[in-house]
């Protein structure tokens, strides 16, 4: 009923590429010869003439965009800055903006330049030298990333009036939780937050009740404020691994929400297992300090009705061996596919 392992190196992969080709992309030589009405340094192909493509080509300025764009990609330059007025033709069209992999700074970002884009919908900023966020004025923005970075601050109100965001990645970064106060009251569609790979000693406070999607992986936070889930009554995936979890810093009962799906506090400090509620499907607890197997943190009660519908439990890494699990778990546990202990 539980076999002990199961590979995850596919799993890890897929996750992987997932998260680094997060947005569509087409070579532009898959596209077609380039159209007149276009800057030198770049493509745009007859067959999708909305685009621009501006990627690899060591550039260390952004060309000035013409009328028509709409998806624009920069990814992969040596760019340091950008003037104003290169994206004059396109303030009200431009919707798509990818500056990836390049060198840019906030102090050589000059006005008039993403503070005039009022029609963007994504704006992929990842692996630059950002020390706060650049924001498009746009209300129409609905994906913000900027990963990679050395953003140490990100003042509140910035995201006001973007009530269409409802994805924000800015993992790999340098915010602390006194940073991040108050910064994500705004998008009140906000599905997905990822601030994994920070400073944080805390989950982010204020973030809106629609939220389904929260990492916070690779921080230093310690503990759960008592009801911090019961303010986000649609989270489904919550991680939380590689952090500073003790048992004094979890209330009774804090993780038993019934929206939760998947729960992970793996690579922690907890010494026991933590109460969750019978709908939780996954719960990866790894690398911790765990000794017992208490039933009574999957079930309360047992019966045809009452049990648990957990189908993956990662215990491997802990105090625990097979044995350690008491008799009645399989009634309790029978929906469970896979229990890993070593």
């Amino acid at each position: 009923m539980f076999p002990l392992r199961v590979p995850l190196l596919a799993v890890l992969v897929s996750v992987a590429l997932c998260q680094y080709y997060d947005y569509d992309y087409q070579p532009a030589s898959m596209l077609g010869p380039s159209g007149p009405n276009c800057n030198q340094e770049c493509d745009c192909p007859i067959n999708f003439p909305s685009a621009m493509y501006c990627d690899s080509r060591k550039l260390k300025f952004v060309p000035i965009v013409p009328t028509g764009i709409k998806y624009l990609y920069l990814q992969n330059n040596q760019i340091q800055e950008i003037k104003a007025g290169v994206f004059d033709n396109v303030t009200d069209t431009l919707r798509w903006l990818v500056l990836d992999n390049n060198q840019i700074t906030n102090g050589k970002i000059e006005k008039g330049t993403i503070d005039k884009l009022t029609a963007l919908e994504k704006l992929f900023f990842s692996f630059n030298e950002l020390t706060e966020p650049v924001i498009p004025p746009s209300k129409s923005l609905d994906e913000l990333k900027m990963t990679n970075n050395k953003l140490s601050k990100f003042p509140s109100g910035l995201l006001s009036d973007k009530e269409n965001l409802t994805y924000i990645n800015i993992q790999h970064n340098q915010l602390t939780s006194d940073a991040i106060t108050g910064a994500f009251k705004g998008p009140k569609k906000l599905l997905s937050l990822d601030v994994s790979h920070n400073k944080l000693k805390k989950l982010p406070a204020g973030v809106p009740s629609s939220l389904e999607i929260l990492y916070a992986d690779f921080n230093d936070i310690d503990g759960i404020g008592a009801g911090y889930l019961n303010k986000l009554p649609s989270l489904q995936y919550l991680r939380i691994s590689n952090n500073k979890l003790v048992d004094s810093g979890i209330p009774s009962g804090v993780f038993n929400v019934t929206s939760l799906l998947e729960l992970d506090l793996s690579f922690n400090k907890l010494q026991t297992i933590p109460e969750i509620n019978e709908l939780l499907e996954h719960l990866f607890l790894q690398a911790n300090e765990i000794s017992k197997f208490d039933l009574g943190s999957f079930c309360k009660f047992v019966g045809p009705i009452n049990y648990s519908h957990l189908k993956h439990l990662r215990l491997d890494a802990n105090n625990l061996t097979f044995n350690s699990m008491p008799p009645e778990s399989a009634n309790c546990l029978r929906h469970t596919s896979e229990i890993m202990f070593e």
